[in-house]
């Protein structure tokens, strides 16, 4: 058998070696170091990972870790990240894989712990991601590992390797989601990987004295001894698979059915609250789309391919499960393709995404008198003139999230009322990060250039500030959509 060559079941786009090295048949185990795909069911990587060990017969050893040092570390994500830890740990136990969670008591504890073990490693599997710090560090680790170092895409249904190329379009997307899922039946992870698993166990012996035992620094209930930001406090929404799942079957049983009549209108709360455990890893969007699309009993035969390209209509599915599936399969995973293609390390990155006519009209309205101005403090306190977004704001500091349609609103705000479009970028970045729990994330990206002008196209009549990109106005909105309990919840 030739290694690098095996018959893996994993769709070969969604593989990719990060380095030269060669695979040692001779190690003492398979590492699986999970960064991003953070769960132990529906997951490329992990299905990858046993089956390098079926292949080697060796053991499989699981390691996630989480820095005490990432950009905007804090008590939220931190608490969200370690629920998470938790369910894996039970869902880990007394299966044929060794699992191991480490979480850094201070920045830099945790270096070499990688190095270590893959110094033992036969081959390092490990999630491929687009944005943030992650392609960086995947892309050091691979130039120091003495071992193969390959990277599996479970970021979405379409492999970002697919279309091969930049969709500068949500249409252009569409089309390829609609040619991608159908083609592709069995482009999906396990539903269950470690059910009736065998593999040869991994002795303790083996394991870096870091993480002999499976509690040690795995899993902290009390977050005040990490040197991380305490005053951005953890929410009501629980991190992990299980409560992920819980939201999935709720909103799939619930609210599913009033998805398109109510989604805009703050009020209703529409909205799945997935997007967090989407980011994080805790959820597939392989296992959403199962869930929604069994429930309808779809099956591919029902699919229109005279609306290919279209909104609705292609899937063959009730219309408010065709609207969701658009935001899920195109929206979200369009933010991932760009990313992808084009990797964002900083503002100048993201701005550099925009067409040509945004940055143009932009750049020559950028000196435009502002009727309100406003710096990152005043915003990030929720002290503008304005209680709409000032309520939008509120929320975002509160619950890591924004109402979805609010959260538009709340971006052409700020671009309106920053000094410049490329301040108003960075001011966007850093509340976005700061306090979204989905954000640093391909969609959150997505949605900052969206405010810009991206997959969009000139609004005229041009306006002060804005050219021709879209405006949105409080004054509209609140013509559009319910608000009156949203003001009163987050108003003050």
């Amino acid at each position: 058998m030739t290694f690098t060559d095996s018959p893996f079941t994993t769709h070969a786009l969604r593989r990719r070696a990060l380095n030269d090295a060669p695979v040692r048949p001779e190690g003492d185990f398979v590492l699986y170091w999970m960064t991003s795909a953070r769960r132990s069911e529906d997951n490329f990587a992990l299905d990858h990972a046993i089956e390098w060990a079926r292949a080697l017969d060796r053991p499989l050893l699981v390691l996630e870790a989480l820095r005490a040092g990432y950009p905007f570390a804090c008590d939220r994500f931190h608490d969200f990240i370690l629920a998470g830890m938790r369910d894996q740990i039970l869902a880990f136990d007394d299966s044929a894989v060794t699992y191991r969670a480490y979480v850094e008591p201070w920045p830099g504890a945790g270096r070499g712990l990688l190095a270590a073990l893959a110094a033992r490693a036969c081959v390092v599997i490990g999630d491929d991601y687009p944005t943030f710090f992650l392609p960086r560090m995947l892309a050091a680790a691979g130039a120091r590992l003495p071992v193969r170092f390959e990277v599996i895409d479970g970021h979405g249904l379409v492999p970002l390797r697919a279309p091969g190329k930049e969709c500068l379009t949500a249409a252009l997307f569409r089309r390829h989601v609609q040619r991608w899922v159908p083609a592709h039946p069995d482009d999906a992870p396990a539903p269950a990987p470690l059910a009736d698993l065998r593999l040869p166990l991994l002795p303790a012996a083996l394991l870096p004295e870091r993480l002999s035992d499976r509690w040690a620094f795995g899993v902290p209930s009390d977050l005040s001894a990490l040197p991380i930001d305490h005053t951005i406090a953890p929410t009501r929404l629980a991190g992990g698979a299980r409560s992920a799942r819980a939201r999935l079957e709720a909103f799939a049983s619930e609210g599913l059915a009033g998805y398109v009549e109510n989604r805009n209108h703050p009020d209703a709360d529409a909205p799945s609250r997935l997007s967090a455990a989407l980011h994080f890893g805790h959820l597939s969007p392989h296992r959403i789309f199962r869930r929604l699309t069994d429930a309808a009993d779809w099956h591919p035969g029902r699919i229109d391919p005279r609306a290919m390209g279209k909104r609705e209509g292609f899937w063959g599915l009730p219309a408010a499960t065709e609207a969701f599936l658009d935001q899920l399969l195109v929206w979200r995973e369009l933010g991932a393709n760009v990313c992808h293609h084009r990797p964002t390390t900083g503002d100048a990155d993201l701005w550099a995404t925009l067409p040509a006519w945004a940055r143009d009209t932009l750049d020559r309205h950028a000196a435009d008198p502002r009727g309100f101005s406003y710096e990152l403090a005043a915003f990030e306190a929720a002290r503008t003139h304005d209680p709409l977004w000032n309520a939008a704001q509120r929320q975002l500091v509160r619950e890591g999230y924004i109402h979805n349609y609010l959260r538009m609103l709340w971006g052409k705000k700020i671009l309106e009322w920053s000094a410049s479009p490329r301040e108003a970028l960075r001011i966007m970045r850093v509340l976005n990060d700061r306090y979204a729990l989905d954000g640093r994330d391909p969609n959150s990206e997505c949605g900052i250039a969206w405010v810009l002008g991206r997959h969009d196209h000139p609004w005229p009549p041009e306006r002060p500030v804005f050219g021709t990109v879209r405006y949105m106005s409080s004054e509209n909105t609140a013509r559009k959509v319910r608000l009156r309990a949203y003001l009163q919840r987050y108003g003050t």
